[in-house]
């Protein structure tokens, strides 16, 4: 079984909304519900469990409630950081899941083709995370501002979400970080400190977390262009089957002529 959890209980104070990021509208639904329909149009997917903050819990229940097209899932509450959130949310999960994605609530774009990709990693190898090639220069600098260091691109990769790990893997690094009191940028820092081996997955950069009002342009952009491309395959569908019609029909009023 795959479960896959979904972060949501920040503030989104970069998006200077004034609510959570996941409750704002993207093309006329909220981010959160796109990011969960994506999700659930993963066939390998089985179960999602969404982690927001504790006063949000019932908002989020009553958002989702009539959404058609929803995997099973549950919400449950998360903590002050999203390290706390993650673990509540495997405290969530069915007892029959073996394999767990962690994604971003706020990154709606994800295409199913690098879910499924990021699920066969995980299984394969026991952890693996979405990302894509660096394709800035990147300069490490240090705290009066001055460059220290610009490290070769070519080995930068931009992570991203979802990162998938097998269960015990995870629960195990996660129990570890407990120990240590150790806050981790994102999942695969915590695996990584077992020193299991984490494999990166080809990405692509639509795959956008939206933190700011930019992002929300950008993906609302990306959004229209999919509609286009969608409507596009469907005329040209309906254009080959009228087509098909008139020459089989073409070919039958000869041979009975």
């Amino acid at each position: 079984m795959v479960t896959a959890i979904f972060p949501a209980a920040g503030q989104g104070r970069r998006m200077k909304a004034g609510i959570n990021k996941v409750f704002l509208e993207l093309a006329g639904r909220p981010i959160l519900v796109r990011t969960l329909l994506r999700f659930s149009s993963c066939t390998s997917v089985d179960r999602l469990v969404v982690v927001v903050a504790d006063d949000e819990t019932v908002p989020i229940e009553r958002m989702l409630h009539n959404v058609s097209g929803l995997k099973p899932y549950v919400v449950v509450a998360g903590g002050s950081e999203r390290q706390y959130s993650v673990f509540n949310g495997l405290n969530a999960m069915d007892f029959a899941t073996d394999i767990v994605l962690v994604h971003d609530a706020a990154r709606p774009m994800v295409r199913a083709e690098i879910i499924e990709d990021v699920i066969i990693e995980a299984r394969r190898s026991g952890a693996a995370i979405a990302a894509v090639k660096e394709k800035n220069t990147v300069k490490v600098v240090n705290a009066d501002g001055v460059v220290k260091k610009t490290p070769a691109r070519a080995g930068l990769w931009e992570i991203q979400t979802p990162q998938g790990f097998r269960k015990d893997i995870l629960i195990k690094a996660y129990q570890k970080a407990a120990q240590d009191a150790f806050l981790g940028t994102d999942d695969a820092s915590l695996v990584e400190r077992l020193g299991i081996p984490v494999k990166v997955v080809q990405s692509d950069y639509r795959n956008i977390k939206v933190t700011t009002p930019e992002d929300l342009l950008v993906a609302e952009a990306f959004l229209r262009e999919e509609g286009l491309h969608k409507a596009e395959d469907s005329l040209k569908t309906a254009i080959s089957s009228i087509s098909a019609n008139f020459r089989d029909g073409l070919y039958k009023m000869r041979k009975e002529r």
